[in-house]
């Protein structure tokens, strides 16, 4: 149980690491740091569900741990595709949008990877629970 939780710590570390970086740099978004972003992100997502499946093969889930997981699954998803947006109007594909709708995306984009790292955190712990 240590070892998944420190492997989570060092990713969502980086995640925001290079979100960080990236944020700072500006638009056009530096690829190596932008595919460093999405790669640390996607290797997260793969190394929880692992997890998870991992912890179901030991036995049913509680309801509680369903709605944590429910919860945490949603609030990637959401930041998944508020990314993908962001980065489809950094690089100038997405005129359409207006500036208030944008700046909703990014504020989500920004707050919700806290959001996250607490849903985590509630799921691997209701998963691991001694």
């Amino acid at each position: 149980m240590l070892s998944e939780v420190l492997i989570t710590i060092l990713f969502f570390v980086f995640v925001f690491l290079f979100g960080y970086i990236l944020s700072r740099t500006g638009k056009p978004y530096n690829s190596l740091i932008f595919n460093f972003h999405k790669l640390f992100g996607l290797a997260m997502g793969v190394f929880l569900t692992v997890t998870v499946y991992q912890a179901h093969q030991t036995g049913p889930f509680s309801p509680l741990q369903i709605l944590f997981l429910v919860i945490t699954v949603g609030i990637f998803v959401i930041l998944v595709a508020a990314g993908g947006l962001l980065s489809i109007e950094a690089g100038g594909d997405l005129k359409s949008i207006s500036p208030v709708t944008l700046a909703m995306i990014s504020g989500v984009h920004k707050v919700l990877p806290y959001l996250a790292v607490l849903a985590t955190a509630g799921s691997l712990y209701l998963l691991f629970l001694p």
